[in-house]
């Protein structure tokens, strides 16, 4: 299963940390071992089902419980019926020099 999330918190930051808010969301999806790729608009996921809705509840939350008033989390998730790709890899690979 493939999943994109963007969080959006509510500040993003702070005044001496603009991004306090969202990089802890990322540090989850960094300690969680799955593979991921961040992009400068989201982050791409890629696990089985169970791993990645739960990871997805858990980065939406970590922008919370890092001090933000609230979040707007904006998620794809591509899943196929036998759970065999595409890899982020798959995808992706062919546009990379």
């Amino acid at each position: 299963m493939l999943a994109h999330i963007q969080v959006s918190p509510r500040p993003a930051g702070t005044a001496d940390q603009p991004y306090a808010h969202i990089d802890p969301a990322i540090a989850v999806i960094q300690d969680s071992g799955l593979v991921h790729e961040v992009g400068a608009m989201g982050t791409t996921v890629q696990g089985s089902p169970d791993e990645v809705w739960a990871l997805l509840r858990r980065v939406h939350e970590a922008t919370l419980a890092a001090g933000a008033r609230g979040v707007t989390s904006h998620i794809k998730v591509g899943q196929g019926a036998d759970d065999d790709g595409p890899t982020i890899e798959d995808l992706v690979a062919k546009f990379r020099a």
